[in-house]
């Protein structure tokens, strides 16, 4: 009984430290301290990282609580499938925002394709939701994934790392998604793969 309780609270902790909202400021840091970006200024890291948490993070929360109070929400985990498709809505908004606004940075224009392939993880997962249920998790790890992938064969810094700290992060967060009983597998494996294949087009060719 221990065990499982054990097992439990670690699932959940996996569940929130690598949560979707949060995923986008991780990779941030690790552009703005291991790849070239790390010549940038102070004050400019400090002006993206902002920027990113502002849009990935703080207009997402603040939504969902609307939401909530509205009746909107019977949760703010979102596990039902029809209650997803708003949200993932405002989040690509969001995402697309975020984009624009770091196109005002010239030089930033890696970091503005990584906004973009966030928005079209949205919109995948909204298209998705519309039928089946799938993994926003894993969606956002694969991404992840595939950015790191992205980088390391650009050039813009050593990624191997980053990018096997991320390969492990998502078997682990898999793992704990599939112990909670939030997914099974089918769903779990289509939001990684769905979420690589997506942000690797969209920063290759958006």
């Amino acid at each position: 009984m221990e065990e499982t309780l054990k097992y439990g609270k670690l699932a959940h902790g996996l569940s929130w430290v690598l949560h979707p909202l949060l995923q986008p400021v991780y990779l941030m840091g690790v552009l703005l301290t291991m790849t070239t970006f790390a010549l940038y200024p102070a004050n400019v890291k400090f002006y993206l990282l902002w920027v990113v948490a502002l849009y990935a993070i703080l207009i997402p929360v603040l939504s969902l609580g609307v939401l909530h109070s509205l009746g909107r929400l019977s949760s703010y985990r979102v596990d039902d499938r029809r209650e997803r498709l708003l949200p993932l809505l405002i989040g690509a908004v969001c995402y697309v925002l975020c984009a624009l606004t770091l196109s005002k940075i010239p030089s930033a224009i890696f970091l503005r394709k990584f906004m973009v392939a966030a928005a079209c993880c949205e919109l995948l997962c909204f298209v998705v939701s519309l039928r089946w249920k799938i993994s926003l998790h894993l969606t956002g790890m694969g991404a992840v994934v595939a950015l790191l992938v992205v980088m390391n064969v650009a050039g813009v810094g050593n990624m191997v790392f980053p990018l096997v700290v991320a390969v492990l992060a998502a078997g682990a967060l898999a793992s704990a998604r599939l112990y909670l009983g939030c997914h099974n597998a089918p769903q779990v494996l289509a939001g990684f793969c769905g979420g690589f294949a997506v942000a690797t087009l969209a920063v290759l060719f958006l």
